[in-house]
């Protein structure tokens, strides 16, 4: 078991620093306190990051952690505060770790025995779901569902029949597409996408998915997508979805499973019975 007691430790601390995804006036006291004092700030920009620092007359040391460097960034990282020196990461904008870079260097700092203390702030995935007009909980976070068409699918046919209010990032060139595979699998469900959360042209269209889905193509800027749980829960027609299914299945066994253990996860994953998936993918039905 590993305690933490975030406000009695004397010891060097890395800090998830949330940041402000557009409005720089929503910027915490206690962030601007952390970035102005912390030894080093670890961006997953440095040139981004700078303009935010700029803004606010804090001239910390700034070192660069993202995705292409963060192996050996977080050794570093390591390295640092095993010097006593105090560590702020930071995203481009909003939560880090949050569809970001972070999750391999905050076990690292854990294993080695440092604090690892969250600073709070601003969040576009929070910032929407609270202001769609859905169900604000239970949700599920998904982040960016696979930029291939074939895989996204897939990944929305295993949320297909999750109760819970769904929430998604997604690019404005591949909207149109994301929402037609919505449509195609979920069905038309309300819906709300909001855009540019935080900044002058903030942006919310509340609807059903074949209502937003023409309106959406227009649009620009960094978007979120909230889209109703299945409200029906329907036992899914196993027969029905076998083709997906068995491709589903084969693609955890391609990654070195077995059959019955693919079987057994895929059925987990898209709430079906186990039982009625065997029978159907050896043909004993």
């Amino acid at each position: 078991m590993n305690q933490q007691k975030s406000f009695e430790s004397e010891r060097a601390t890395l800090y998830i620093v949330a940041t402000p995804i557009g409005n720089l006036s929503e910027l915490t006291p206690r962030a601007k306190e952390i970035l102005e004092n912390a030894d080093v700030i670890a961006a997953e920009d440095t040139r981004n990051t700078m303009k935010l620092l700029s803004h606010f007359q804090i001239d910390t040391r700034l070192i660069a952690h993202h995705k292409f460097n963060e192996s050996a960034s977080s050794k570093g990282i390591v390295s640092l505060l095993r010097e006593g020196k105090s560590v702020a990461v930071v995203s481009d904008a909003g939560y880090p770790l949050i569809s970001d870079p972070g999750s391999e260097l905050v076990q690292e700092v854990i294993e080695a025995g440092y604090p690892v203390v969250p600073v709070s702030g601003s969040n576009a995935m929070l910032n929407a779901l609270v202001a769609s007009g859905l169900s604000p909980q239970p949700f599920l976070f998904y982040g960016f569902l696979p930029s291939n068409e074939r895989q996204r699918i897939r990944e929305l046919q295993t949320l297909k029949h999750y109760p819970m209010t769904l929430v998604f990032y997604e690019a404005p060139h591949r909207i149109e597409k994301m929402l037609n595979n919505c449509l195609e699998v979920l069905g038309d469900r309300p819906m709300c996408l909001a855009r540019e959360l935080t900044k002058k042209h903030e942006e919310f269209l509340r609807g059903t998915i074949q209502e937003v889905l023409p309106v959406a193509a227009t649009r620009k800027g960094e978007m979120v997508v909230i889209i109703a749980g299945d409200e029906e829960k329907k036992a899914p027609d196993v027969t029905q979805a076998m083709p997906l299914i068995k491709e589903h299945i084969q693609s955890y066994v391609s990654e070195g499973m077995t059959t019955n253990e693919a079987i057994k996860r895929v059925a987990r994953e898209r709430g079906m019975s186990k039982n009625e998936i065997y029978k159907e993918y050896h043909g004993l039905n």
